[in-house]
């Protein structure tokens, strides 16, 4: 079943006037809307059938893949919602047949076509491009709830509002009498994308030819509407750019920009306002480029245990962090114990630390600032190590191992950070304490008891204070604490409505980014945890969707993602509009995956790395990277060794 478009796919199709998607898999709104810009004729678009019923039940026929009639009704299961009604006030004494015909929805008008009237007329053919019922496999049918109902408002035409004072209507005659007629409507065959938030809003403000959408006309009202909420709730480009521009344009007015003015022709005179800086310039190039990449460039890091000698050898990673300072190299940990340095530009394993059976699943790690080649790990079963990779001797493969110093254990670890000197390193687990540790002298200096009612995911230092820290837990509570302060009580306290997955500060402290389960992300100010931004993604339901953001592009952009999704979300940290959407999917056919963690990229602007796991058909996870300002087509040939990663409607 079609999952996803490919970016030429519409090419070749100028003159196509109307096409139908119902019932595929489609479901990323921006390579949606990135392949259909190649429609410049496109005026009908259908993902969904909306059809009109009336009060008992019945409904009325639809233009489009299911001819479903009143004594018909649909095979597949509905959402129980309550009804949801189109109003409209018509005035029975006065309104011709046309008139009303004119207030519904064009698939509705097909109701009072006389009986002999050809339905086939040139101006209604239908060109759609539609899957046949008998192509669809019993298995193939949709999920539940993916048929509803709705409330559609709708307009009056003036005039059946004037009647309603006895005025005279646009034909002449003086009303008497104003029927309320409400028309229920019930969608059928809706593709994944229908359920996006804000989808009609979307897909009308970005093709501004469309005349009609899942069988329901745009109406001027409805246009002004869908803008003012694509303003609200999205970004069409990056840094507020509104309008697409080219590379070239970009370079050719920075160089316009370098020429002293006195040696400027008069064609070299400047467009735009003085006074534009090289950072702004940047960010330009940015939006440039990602203005003409819908398809994001995503390849899978591949490295194996070949490089160690071991033809069948694979790592199976679980959690993974970029240097601080170094922009070629990568540490991941895995779920055997092993912890693994690469060149993540190269694909070269730099350094193997095997697990010598001391460690279980690695969920912690941590490089030092100030000592790049060391770096904090911690495994599940309470291990914890510190190992630099420089002071050691290379093995009989070229490759280094790491000599190392052993603190005493955490019990069910799942987070470690190092504070802003490298003096200091915190440890938090599935326990209600948090564990101090000298990094210097390799002692545990103090264990922080019950600073939490329930168990303490992630700790993290902050950036630029090397005693300030803040504590995730499941109780639902973020809190901020100071190590000066002897932490018996936190700074504060803020509150989410669910567990809280994780925190982190921004770059510059400013702010705390704090992640609770199913998708509530929420920015807070870091000086007293007041809320600053609520990024409203929306929820899913599930207890066990744990979510997990981080900061992009500095402080500037956010990106998010949960386990029971294969979506990471890219947002404006200043506004929480949404830019993009990036997708997942597995190699294998019918494989899905999830996002287990993921990292914004330190050193490259839109650029990020995500660890993906398979749910099936077995537990294997991998790196994936991610360049938002890269075309999945043009990189193909520099993916530097790596396979190109399969994806379903990657945003872009």
């Amino acid at each position: 079943m079609l999952s996803s478009f490919r970016e030429d796919c519409f090419s070749s199709m100028p003159n196509l006037m109307c096409l139908s998607m119902c019932e595929t898999r489609i479901s990323n709104l921006w390579t949606t809307i990135a392949a259909l810009s190649k429609l410049p004729s496109l005026v009908e678009l259908r993902f969904q059938n909306w059809i009109c019923c009336n009060d008992v039940g019945s409904s009325g026929s639809s233009v489009g893949d299911d001819q479903t009639g009143p004594s018909q009704p649909s095979n597949a299961s509905h959402l129980e919602m309550p009804p949801i009604s189109l109003n409209l006030l018509i005035d029975l004494d006065v309104m011709t047949e046309q008139a009303i015909r004119n207030l519904l929805p064009f698939s509705m008008n097909q109701n009072f076509q006389n009986a002999n009237e050809d339905s086939s007329d040139d101006s209604e053919v239908d060109f759609s491009i539609h899957l046949e019922n008998d192509q669809l496999d019993s298995s193939h049918s949709a999920p539940p709830g993916w048929n509803r109902e709705i409330n559609l408002p709708s307009e009056a035409t003036s005039a059946a509002l004037s009647n309603q004072n006895g005025e005279e209507s646009s034909e002449g005659a003086i009303s008497g009498h104003v029927a309320d007629v409400s028309f229920k409507y019930i969608s059928e065959h809706a593709s994944p994308i229908c359920f996006e938030q804000h989808y009609r809003e979307f897909m009308i403000a970005s093709i501004p030819q469309l005349r009609v959408l899942d069988n329901l006309p745009i109406r001027n009202i409805d246009r002004e509407m869908a803008n003012l909420t694509f303003f609200k709730h999205f970004e069409r480009l990056p840094y507020r750019r509104s309008d697409k521009e080219s590379v070239v344009s970009i370079l050719q007015k920075r160089e316009i920009r370098a020429i002293p003015s006195s040696f400027r022709t008069q064609k070299q005179m400047p467009m735009d306002p003085v006074g534009k800086s090289q950072h702004s310039y940047a960010r330009s190039l940015c939006a440039a480029k990602m203005g003409s990449s819908a398809w994001p460039y995503m390849h899978s890091l591949s490295i194996s245990g070949n490089d160690l000698g071991d033809e069948n050898g694979s790592f199976r990673p679980r959690q993974f962090e970029y240097h601080p300072t170094n922009s070629s190299l990568m540490v991941f940990g895995t779920l055997d114990g092993e912890v693994v340095v690469v060149n993540h530009e190269k694909q070269k394993i730099v350094s193997y630390i095997p697990s010598f059976g001391t460690m279980n699943s690695v969920l912690g790690l941590c490089w030092l600032k100030h000592f790049p080649s060391r770096l904090i790990a911690g495994s599940d079963n309470g291990s914890l190590k510190l190992y630099d990779i420089q002071h050691f001797p290379s093995t009989s493969n070229g490759l280094r191992t790491a000599s190392s110093v052993t603190f005493d254990e955490f019990d069910q670890l799942t987070s470690v950070h190092v504070n802003s000197t490298d003096e200091l390193f915190l440890a938090s687990g599935y326990s209600k304490n948090v564990a101090l540790y000298d990094i210097n002298s390799g002692r545990r200096l103090q264990v922080f008891t019950d600073m939490h009612q329930e168990h303490i995911n992630v700790v993290k230092f902050s950036n630029r204070s090397p005693s300030i820290f803040a504590t995730s837990s499941f109780d639902q509570d973020i809190k901020m604490w100071d190590l000066r302060q002897k932490p018996i009580r936190p700074c504060y306290t803020a509150t989410s409505s669910k567990g809280n997955v994780m925190v982190c500060f921004s770059p510059d402290d400013h702010y705390l980014l704090a992640s609770a389960v199913d998708n509530e992300v929420k920015q807070l100010l870091a000086a007293d945890g007041s809320l600053h931004l609520d990024f409203q993604i929306p929820a899913t339901g599930s207890s066990q969707n744990y979510t997990r953001s981080y900061y992009l592009n500095g402080k500037d952009y956010i990106i998010s993602g949960s386990c029971d999704e294969h979506v990471v979300r890219v947002c404006c940290a200043q506004t929480g509009r949404r830019l993009r959407d990036i997708s997942l999917e597995g190699k294998a056919s019918g494989s899905s995956m999830f996002v287990q963690s993921l990292r914004g990229d330190p050193f490259r602007p839109f650029n990020m790395s995500i660890l993906a796991a398979y749910t099936r058909p077995s537990s294997k996870s991998e790196i994936v990277k991610v360049n938002l300002l890269a075309s999945s087509e043009c990189n193909k040939e520099a993916s530097s060794g790596g396979s190109s990663f399969p994806f379903n409607s990657m945003g872009g």
